[in-house]
């Protein structure tokens, strides 16, 4: 059974991408920084009966311990196939008022740590049978979002990532590719209105809004054999909002 990492997957889209990768076949390893998420997420897991699905906990903020947790998993459950780069956070904000430690934690999570993940799983993949890498980012990434300039800059910076990895990790059997999310019902939309998600509905070309296991059904995709022509190009799933 191959093995795949996904982070921050205790919760909304991240869990959903674990459950859908465990349903595909794989061994999955999902880790998250808050303690009580991982517990509600065991608890979840359990009832449906997904033995292939793994929690651990990690701080993705220290880059420092990026390295070691890389060894510690594959100590633990051999070499990994697969990466799915979910965790980041969605801080909101004018840019002219947002504090200066806002701006670098944004960085710092939604970029830094996940190329830097990405540098240590790699390296143990380049010796397997090729292998997937999946970038989660966002519609906003391109069309652009008022409030979230910083949070728009940091999705982007995984289009350039993921199109160069492409590149460089082809030749050894490794695709690397993105999905875009447009807005899903998990944690990081509540802070919009009932009147704001049915204008996004509106908008779309669908009427609607994604849902979690849309996404989860993109990165399952990307991970089946039917991908594995695909690489360094990102799957919107927006419902058409952006069509």
């Amino acid at each position: 059974m191959r093995s795949v990492v996904v982070t921050g997957g205790s919760r909304g889209l991240g869990l959903g991408i674990a459950e859908g990768l465990a349903a595909a076949g794989f061994q999955v390893v999902a880790i998250a920084r808050g303690i009580g998420g991982l517990a509600a997420a065991r608890a979840r897991v359990a009832e449906s009966g997904c033995g292939a699905l793994h929690f651990r906990a990690c701080d993705l903020e220290d880059l420092a311990g990026l390295g070691p947790l890389v060894k510690r998993l594959r100590g633990e459950f051999g070499g990994f196939y697969g990466l799915v780069n979910n965790a980041g956070i969605g801080t909101g904000g004018i840019l002219a008022n947002m504090p200066d430690a806002a701006i670098e934690r944004l960085v710092r999570l939604n970029v830094t740590s996940p190329m830097t993940l990405s540098k240590y799983m790699v390296r143990g993949m380049m010796s397997g049978d090729g292998g997937r890498i999946v970038n989660i980012s966002s519609v906003v990434a391109t069309t652009g979002y008022n409030g979230l300039s910083v949070y728009s800059a940091t999705k982007s910076a995984f289009g350039g990532f993921t199109r160069s990895l492409a590149r460089e990790l082809g030749p050894l059997g490794i695709t690397v590719n993105a999905v875009a999310p447009g807005f899903v019902e998990t944690e990081m939309t509540h802070d919009l209105s009932p009147a704001q998600q049915a204008q996004i509905a509106r908008r779309s070309a669908l009427q609607r809004m994604p849902e979690v296991a849309d996404v989860a059904g993109a990165v399952s995709f990307l991970f089946s054999n039917a991908a594995r022509n695909i690489t360094g190009t990102t799957i919107t799933v927006d419902a058409g909002n952006t069509a």
